[in-house]
C-alpha cells in the first residue's frame, strides 16, 4: 500500500524533467544550427533545420564558403512560444574572419524559430 505514494511522486518527478527538457531541447537545436554553421557541415546543418528552412540554411552555409567561421560563447534559452514554434533566444557570436577583416555577428540581436519535427527540435527561422 505504501508504494503508491512513492510511485506517484515518481511520476509527478518524470513529468516535471520531460517539461524542462522540451525547453532545453529546443534551445539544443538552435545551438546545434549554429555549430553546424560554424564547422561547415552541411548535413549537420540539414538535419537541424526544418524542412522549410533548409534552402535558406544552405544559402547562409555558402555565404561563409570562403572565410574562416567560429562560435564563441553560445547559449541559447527557450523564451516562449508562438504559434506551432518555440522562441528561442541566444547569446555569443559568430566570427568570420575574411583574413584581413573580421565580421563579428551577434546571436543576441534576433529570436529563433524552433520546431519538434521528427522527433528533433530545429531552426525554422529568425525574427
Amino acid at each position: 500500500m505504501k508504494k503508491a505514494p512513492v510511485l506517484v511522486l515518481i511520476l509527478s518527478l518524470s513529468w516535471l524533467l520531460v517539461g524542462c527538457s522540451s525547453e532545453d531541447a529546443a534551445a539544443k537545436g538552435i545551438l546545434s544550427y549554429f555549430q553546424a554553421l560554424a564547422t561547415k557541415d552541411a548535413n549537420q546543418l540539414a538535419l537541424s533545420s526544418c524542412t522549410d528552412w533548409e534552402a535558406q540554411a544552405l544559402t547562409e552555409l555558402e555565404s561563409f564558403g570562403a572565410v574562416e567561421v567560429s562560435l564563441e560563447n553560445a547559449v541559447c534559452k527557450k523564451a516562449g512560444e508562438e504559434g506551432d514554434y518555440s522562441l528561442v533566444s541566444c547569446t555569443g557570436k559568430i566570427i568570420a574572419n575574411y583574413g584581413n577583416e573580421v565580421l563579428e555577428i551577434d546571436l543576441a540581436g534576433r529570436m529563433y524559430l524552433a520546431s519538434n519535427e521528427g522527433g528533433d527540435w530545429r531552426m525554422c527561422g529568425y525574427r
